[in-house]
């Protein structure tokens, strides 16, 4: 049994071709993966690493009274071929390319849900089938699936002109062609510092015949590969001049600002990619980059795993990040004393602060208060 097996179950749900289901803004209800190569750009390769990485460190909760087998299950790892590390980032890196991903629950033998995967379809419809509207995806292998709409997840980016799917990175293609435009500059520099090229005017030859063959026994006597030494011009050369090629490379502000181009698409800058924001630099990232995302996937996975009757009684999933670690030295001292003395933090999580093991026999869970500070309790 394969992965889709395992996934979509081996009982295959067949769906005739009918009418879309119908939406507000008359577009057709079909997503389809985009074919612009933007994962094999160096640079926003890059880009979607760092976004993901980060977002990868989120820590998901699962909080609630609710004892259930499937929530046991998510609150040690999103299926069983993945950590939520893995989870996360392959999810913020499709979200990043796509900008629609597609959470849809794994099932058990019993049908009951075991776990969530985020899949990558190449096309994916909606359509209605017997009252409900159901998700029909296409996949590269040629296989097929389809699964009832109220039972996954879509999350999106750059939503507008579709009621469900995001629209495609066409907008970052100029971008991408200079990024390319400059590359081959690069590459025919290179290849063309190593060439010599000479232009030479030859007298007494009258036909074309006799210009090739002197260009070939000129060639062949002296510029053969592994010949060197100098090159002998007879009598019959005149105006003899080297041709020089010179490749068009952009400067480094015009490089400057192409790469702002990919930054500023993705929310990232050189900081964040090259791991040398802290502090507040590296704050202002969790804010607009890995909360965001956090806020979509903690609302999928509440929506899949708990009932509305469930989600009113407190029950809820949260994604959580010590953002404390990533302060400066300085930073986490101030933080530690303040928070210390009031009894806002405990030790054990102050200790967490500076990457230090909990102290044991749960001595780090009490709320130090310093004697000046009124306890209100």
């Amino acid at each position: 049994m394969g992965l889709f097996e395992k996934i979509f179950g081996q009982k295959k749900v067949s769906i005739p071709a009918g009418q879309y289901f119908k939406m507000l803004n008359g577009y057709s209800p079909v997503f389809t993966s985009w074919n612009g190569k933007l994962y094999e750009s160096a640079l926003v390769r890059s880009a979607i690493h760092a976004r993901a990485t980060h977002i990868s460190k989120l820590h998901i909760d699962f909080q609630g009274n609710l004892n259930s087998k499937t929530v046991n299950l998510l609150r040690r790892v999103p299926n069983s071929w993945q950590t939520w590390s893995q989870w996360l980032y392959r999810t913020s890196t499709i979200l990043d390319m796509q900008n629609t991903a597609f959470i849809v629950p794994v099932l058990d033998q019993f049908g009951s849900t075991a776990g969530v995967f985020t899949v990558l379809p190449s096309r994916c419809e909606l359509v209605e089938y017997g009252g409900d509207i159901w998700l029909r995806y296409a996949f590269a292998t040629g296989q097929y699936a389809a699964i009832e709409f109220a039972k996954c997840q879509i999350i999106t980016k750059f939503q507008y002109s579709n009621d469900f799917f995001g629209e495609s990175n066409a907008a970052l293609n100029p971008t991408m062609e200079l990024i390319n435009i400059q590359n081959q500059g690069i590459a025919e520099g290179v290849k063309n510092s190593a060439t010599y090229r000479f232009m030479a005017r030859l007298a007494n030859f009258s036909s074309p015949e006799d210009l090739a063959a002197e260009r070939k026994r000129f060639t062949d006597n002296n510029l053969k590969a592994g010949d060197g030494g100098v090159l002998l011009f007879p009598n019959t050369y005149d105006s003899i001049q080297q041709v020089s090629s010179k490749p068009f490379i952009i400067d480094d502000k015009q490089m400057a600002a192409i790469e702002k181009n990919v930054y500023s698409y993705y929310g990232v800058n050189d900081e964040i990619l090259q791991n040398k924001a802290y502090g507040d630099a590296l704050g202002a990232f969790f804010e607009g980059v890995v909360e965001v995302f956090g806020i979509q996937v903690t609302n999928a996975l509440e929506r899949m795993v708990y009932s509305q009757e469930q989600l009113d009684a407190g029950n809820k999933v949260i994604a959580s990040a010590n953002r404390l670690q990533y302060m400066s030295n300085a930073d986490k001292l101030k933080v530690s004393q303040v928070f210390a003395d009031r009894g806002i933090l405990n030790r054990d999580e102050i200790r967490e602060m500076w990457n230090l093991p909990p102290l044991p026999d749960g001595l780090g869970k009490a709320y130090p208060v310093r004697g000046e500070y009124y306890k209100l309790d």
